[in-house]
């Protein structure tokens, strides 16, 4: 379709954004609004509020300071004045002129200067004068504004998106076609597609402005059902094709069921028991299982995953493990074969990792290959092309948001078999209607109870001026017979070729708006020592003195073992170490010869060691809340009372603020990860492209989560409706298939529908 305003080079420009057609641009909605029709005037603003002013240039300059440039625009409205600031801004030298007529949009600071108030950074936009055309007037002036992200520089900016979508909805009046069922939008109340996609981007006098910012206006609601009721509708067909696959009906005798009591270490938790009565549930079907297993960090997912395996063993199969990690896929086959001694039985494990010596590997996979292996545990080396299983009939993932969707299922596929039952085991809690989206595929059961004997572990955050007390805690705590864990988010010097890294969270660098505040001087807040605190008197919250960088595990290992640590055992893991020297150091620290091993976040899964109760994490305000969760879990797993301690080093951002606060407040992993999710947004929370989850237009899976549980509903409904009560006319039901071929293939490429 002919789009005005759109030639070859600005059609280039808008592809390599992710618009490729009219309708791309359709749904890039504005991610804000302004109220153009009763902006704010000067003397109603407060200090601390968001605000749109409009106002008249009065003067502008770029003032050149020692640390940067800073550009500097005073705006009026008859005597009273404001002043916008932009750091390191000179491009904006010359872009104003006196007597133009401006938009911003900021918030609003206290200021010493004669005007008394400021706004810094503020988002701007000059207002169309008397000489240009009516059109540019009507859409920028005496409305409420949409405002839009750019999609390439100045060119095509909101002013140039606002006027080209006016004309695109003006050229497709009562043309645009509409994708849902009448009947359906009657029912939820929606408007049709071509009226809510006009008054999202051109909203009527009258419409609540809070409403248009947090997107729930009934335009932006019909517009965010839609995309996730296609969604929905795609996962639910491919629900409903995988129902229809050839998969293996697993028997439960009593042989089956004695085998699985002889391996339990302890009585099951009633979480454990219901969620493997779920699992085997499914395996029972002759239709592939397809199931997420998701638990809190130690509530007792891998002794569930290995009675599900001894069901495909017990019933003559062979069952497969894949770890993300080699330390992880050790620490299962190690555990594994602890377990499975305890049987009557004898079951043939194998390891099958990337690291072993090629006579090995041909060893193990000829075992795999001949059914002589009855449980294989790897990591990726477990769907290279060399690896062919006898009769693969359970295969359990771990931690499968590092895994690619594709690898998942390149392991399950053999030729002229039966499609073996796949069990996706996730120690990152999700919240269940996002878990139900993110692993569309799969059914959800969740271990929301801790087994006996997992004492609390009280976290207490330090700031690095402390250390000192902090290693004599160690040392108290290693003279009591116990061990400690030492975490830094570098292995050494150089941040490059660090794996660790791609699970630190770094915090941004200060953005101009904060240089002011992060300048000025510390106050420091003195903690009163209470009953039971690790550190009375620390100073929370303090800022030591700049660092040149991170603290390395490399650096620290050497400068503790010679220094504070001085005559303890300490060992030293990272990423880098081959896998025999990693083996031989978990296998040495498990074995209590070690007691203290600094680490890297290698750690963060797979070394289970009762014995240790500290875990120390360095720098821990540049963390993420999963990772920290994570980092804890490996304390806590005996008898004895546990500690994790968060040092921080360097300035902590408010963000860093909020989620050191959030690991001292509690250790429910759940609200840890809603609190994780709200901060960092589906996308970076989950690992889009590693999830497989798709890049919502519209949608936000944490803000519109009911909208996501009525689009699952809805679709459903809409796939299983018999003929007689279908929803819809046959044309209708026509077109949403259509429209569900042509979405989920171009925008989501997950599966191939209709």
């Amino acid at each position: 379709m002919y789009v005005r305003g759109v030639g070859p080079r600005v059609a280039e420009m808008l592809a390599a954004k992710g618009i490729q057609t009219a309708e791309d641009l359709l749904y890039h909605l504005p991610f804000r609004y302004e109220d153009r029709q009763n902006p704010r005037s000067l003397d109603e603003l407060k200090p601390g509020e968001m605000a749109s002013v409009i106002a008249e240039v009065r003067g502008a300059a770029l003032l050149r300071t020692r640390r940067m440039p800073i550009f500097e625009l005073t705006v009026g409205q008859g005597r009273l004045a404001l002043k916008c600031i932009w750091f390191n801004a000179s491009y904006l030298s010359g872009k104003f002129n006196a007597g133009q007529t401006v938009a911003l949009f900021g918030k609003v600071e206290p200021s010493r200067s004669t005007s008394n108030l400021k706004m810094i950074q503020p988002q701007w936009e000059l207002l169309p004068d008397a000489n240009e055309d009516a059109e540019t007037r009507l859409l920028e002036v005496g409305r409420i504004t949409p405002v839009y992200e750019s999609l390439g520089g100045s060119r095509l900016a909101s002013r140039w998106q606002r006027k080209v979508i006016f004309n695109l909805l003006e050229g497709m009046r009562s043309a645009m076609p509409e994708c849902l069922p009448q009947t359906m939008l009657a029912r939820l109340g929606m408007p049709n597609r071509e009226l809510a996609l006009r008054e999202v981007h051109y909203p009527p006098e009258g419409t609540p402005m809070t409403q248009l910012q947090a997107w729930a206006t009934p335009a932006h609601r019909r517009l965010i059902f839609e995309e996730l009721f296609f969604l929905e509708l795609g996962l639910e067909l491919k629900r409903r094709r995988m129902r229809e696959r050839v998969g293996i009906s697993f028997a439960t005798t009593d042989t089956v069921r004695t085998a699985l009591r002889e391996v339990l270490p302890f009585h099951p938790t009633a979480a454990q028991k219901r969620t493997l009565g779920e699992i085997v549930a499914d395996m029972r079907q002759p239709s592939p299982m397809r199931r997420l297993l998701q638990g809190d960090v130690g509530s007792g997912k891998t002794i569930v995953a290995l009675q599900a395996m001894l069901v495909a063993i017990e019933n003559g199969y062979q069952a497969a493990l894949m770890a993300p990690t080699e330390i992880l896929a050790t620490q299962h086959f190690l555990a594994a074969r602890k377990l499975l001694e305890r049987s009557s039985r004898r079951y043939r494990i194998v390891l099958l990792t990337g690291s072993l010596d090629e006579d090995r590997k041909r060893l193990n996979r000829s075992m795999i290959h001949r059914g002589e292996a009855h449980l294989v545990i790897g990591t990726h080396a477990l769907i290279e092309e060399k690896v062919e299983f006898d009769r693969l009939g359970l295969v359990v993932v771990d931690e499968q948001h590092r895994f690619g969707v594709l690898q998942r299922f390149r392991l399950m596929k053999k030729p002229n078999q039966a499609e073996p039952d796949v069990l996706v085991m996730t120690a990152t809690p999700i919240p269940r209607t996002l878990a139900l989206s993110l692993y569309g595929d799969l059914d959800v059961s969740v271990l929301d109870e801790l087994p006996p004997g997992r004492t609390p572990i009280v976290t207490r955050r330090v700031p690095d001026e402390r250390a000192e007390d902090v290693w004599d805690f160690v040392r108290k705590q290693v003279a009591q017979g116990r061990q400690a864990y030492i975490v830094y988010p570098v292995i050494e010097g150089t941040r490059d070729d660090q794996p660790e890294l791609d699970f630190c969270h770094d915090e941004p660098s200060p953005d101009a708006s904060t240089l002011k505040s992060a300048a000025a001087p510390v106050r420091k807040t003195v903690r009163k020592g209470k009953s039971g605190n690790l550190f009375p008197n620390s100073t929370v919250g303090a800022n030591p003195a700049a660092r040149s960088g991170l603290k390395s595990a490399v650096e620290m290992h050497e400068k503790l073992r010679t220094g504070p640590l001085a005559g303890l055992r300490v060992g030293l893991l990272h990423g880098r170490l081959d896998a025999d020297d990693k083996e031989v150091i978990m296998r040495r620290f498990q074995r209590g010869e070690i007691d203290v091993l600094v680490a890297t976040t290698v750690i963060e899964v797979g070394v289970d060691v009762p014995n240790a109760t500290v875990m120390v994490v360095e720098h821990a305000e540049r963390f993420g809340l999963a990772q920290m969760h994570q980092l804890r879990g490996r304390v806590g797993r005996g008898a004895a009372k546990s500690y994790c301690i968060l040092v921080t080093g360097g300035r902590v951002s408010e963000q860093a603020e909020e989620r050191l606060n959030a690991m001292v407040r509690t250790q429910d992993g759940f609200e840890l990860a809603e609190l994780d999710l709200a901060m960092r947004g589906p996308g970076e929370f989950f690992g889009t492209r590693q999830a497989g989850l798709p890049d919502f237009r519209v949608a936000n899976l944490v803000r519109d989560r009911q909208l996501l549980e009525l689009a699952k509903q809805e679709a459903a409904r809409f796939a299983n409706a018999p003929a007689s009560a279908a929803e819809g006319t046959e044309a209708e039901r026509a077109r949403v298939w259509s429209r569900l071929k042509e979405a989920w293939q171009r925008r989501y490429g997950l599966v191939e529908a209709g």
